[in-house]
C-alpha cells in the first residue's frame, strides 16, 4: 500500500507541474516547484519533531515570502501568462505532493531494494498520470509522433536518471538534504526557457525568484539539530 501512495503522489506531481506550465512561466513553475525542501523542514519538524536553528527558520520566512511575492509579481506578465496566478498554485501544489511522496519513498527505501521500489512506483505513477489525462482532456487524448518522441524522453531523462538517482540515494541520504540539490532545476530551466521559448521573467518575477533561492539556500547549513534528548 505505501507503494501505490507513492506511486499516485508521484503521478499526481507530475501531473500538477506539468499542467501549471500551461498557466505559468517555466521560471516561476521550476521555482515553485522546487521549493519542496522548506516545506519538508516543516513536515519533518511537525510530524518528527526535529529541532532546526533559526538561520533556517528565517530561510522558511524568505522562500515563502518570496513564493507570495512572485505570485504579485506574475501579474506583470498578464499579457502573456494571464492565469499566472493558477499555474503557480498548480506548481506549488506539485512541490506540496512531492514532499509526501519522498517521505513515503524515504520509509520503504529503508527495507527495499531500489530495482523493486521504482518499478512498482513508476508503475501505479503511470496509471495516475493516464487517469488524471482521461480526467483532464475528457476523452481518449491524442497520439502523435512527437508526443511519443517526447514522452520517450520524458520516461529516460527526467524519470529514469533523475527521479531514478534520487530514489536510489534517499536510502542514504537526509530526504531534506538531497532535495535541496534539486534546486539548481530552476535555474537551468530558466536559461532554458529564455532560449527556447523567449520567456523572459519581469524584473519583479526575477527578485522574487532570487528571494526564493535565497530562502531555500539558508535551509542547507547544518540545520539539524541532535535530537532532544
Amino acid at each position: 500500500m505505501w507503494l501505490v501512495g507513492a506511486g499516485i503522489c508521484l503521478g499526481l506531481h507530475f501531473t500538477l507541474w506539468i499542467a501549471s506550465l500551461h498557466y505559468t512561466s517555466v521560471a516561476s513553475a521550476s521555482v515553485l516547484v522546487t521549493i519542496h525542501p522548506v516545506i519538508l523542514i516543516i513536515a519533518e519538524s511537525l510530524l518528527f519533531k526535529r529541532s532546526f536553528r533559526p538561520l533556517v527558520w528565517i530561510g522558511v520566512l524568505v522562500a515563502f515570502g518570496g513564493s507570495a511575492f512572485l505570485g504579485i509579481a506574475d501579474k506583470t506578465l498578464a499579457e502573456q501568462f494571464p492565469n499566472a496566478l493558477l499555474g503557480n498554485s498548480l506548481a506549488f501544489s506539485a512541490a506540496i505532493i512531492f514532499v509526501i511522496y519522498f517521505l513515503i519513498g524515504r520509509k520503504i527505501r529503508q527495507h527495499t531494494e531500489w530495482i523493486d521500489y521504482v518499478f512498482h512506483v513508476y508503475f501505479y505513477a503511470a496509471i495516475t498520470c493516464v487517469i488524471l489525462s482521461f480526467i483532464w482532456i475528457g476523452g481518449m487524448p491524442v497520439v502523435t509522433a512527437s508526443s511519443i518522441v517526447v514522452g520517450l524522453a520524458l520516461a529516460v531523462g527526467p524519470t529514469i536518471l533523475g527521479h531514478g538517482s534520487m530514489n536510489y540515494a534517499v536510502k542514504y541520504v537526509s530526504p531534506t538534504l538531497l532535495s535541496t540539490l534539486i534546486l539548481s532545476e530552476a535555474v537551468f530551466a530558466a536559461i532554458a526557457a529564455y532560449f527556447i521559448f523567449d520567456e523572459i521573467p519581469s524584473l519583479l518575477s526575477i527578485i522574487a525568484m532570487i528571494t526564493i533561492i535565497c530562502g531555500v539556500s539558508l535551509t542547507w547549513s547544518k540545520r539539524l539539530k541532535k535530537q532532544n534528548k
